[in-house]
């Protein structure tokens, strides 16, 4: 066990802000999107539409991995980085998710992060809510699929996350 490692992690943890940024249609998908931001770090509207095209571009497949045609985009103006995370519904209770990495302030340079790339700690709770609202509206909701989504899409996550 790296104790060092830990403790260095645990003093540097701060609070970062999530907000979201409506639901979309994107490549036959229904996609919540989310901005998730470091401190000094803003999402910017050219962020926003960068992670949409890499969104469209992977859910354009979503097909062939047995999506359901929801989706959660969070892009992460992240603090050694930036980051889009396209977290999608699939068969069988399942999900599939695709995280791309690239240099601060440069969505163009966007790209595939290395095979392994998972969830920071911020993102796993704005995904950890997502799963929820799945769960709570889509799953064990009553009523007609369009009232389901309806409650879906606004069952959103805002404000600060540790």
């Amino acid at each position: 066990m790296d104790t060092e490692a830990l403790l260095g992690l645990a003093q540097g943890h701060h609070e970062r802000t999530a907000r979201p940024l409506g639901t979309r249609e994107v490549s036959g998908h229904l996609v919540k999107v989310y901005a998730l931001q470091a401190p000094d770090r803003t999402v910017t509207e050219q962020d926003t539409a960068a992670a949409l095209r890499i969104a469209a571009a992977h859910l354009e497949l979503g097909g062939t991995r047995g999506s359901l045609g929801l989706a959660v985009l969070i892009v992460h103006a992240g603090g050694d980085g930036d980051y889009v995370l396209v977290h999608s519904w699939i068969e069988g209770y399942m999900s599939d998710l695709a995280v791309f990495a690239g240099p601060v302030g440069q969505p163009g340079q966007l790209r595939p992060g290395r095979v392994g790339l998972a969830p920071c700690v911020w993102e796993a709770a704005v995904l950890a809510h997502e799963r929820d609202a799945f769960s709570r509206h889509i799953l064990d909701g009553s009523g007609p699929i369009p009232d389901r989504l309806a409650a879906w899409s606004a069952d959103t996550m805002t404000g600060g996350i540790r």
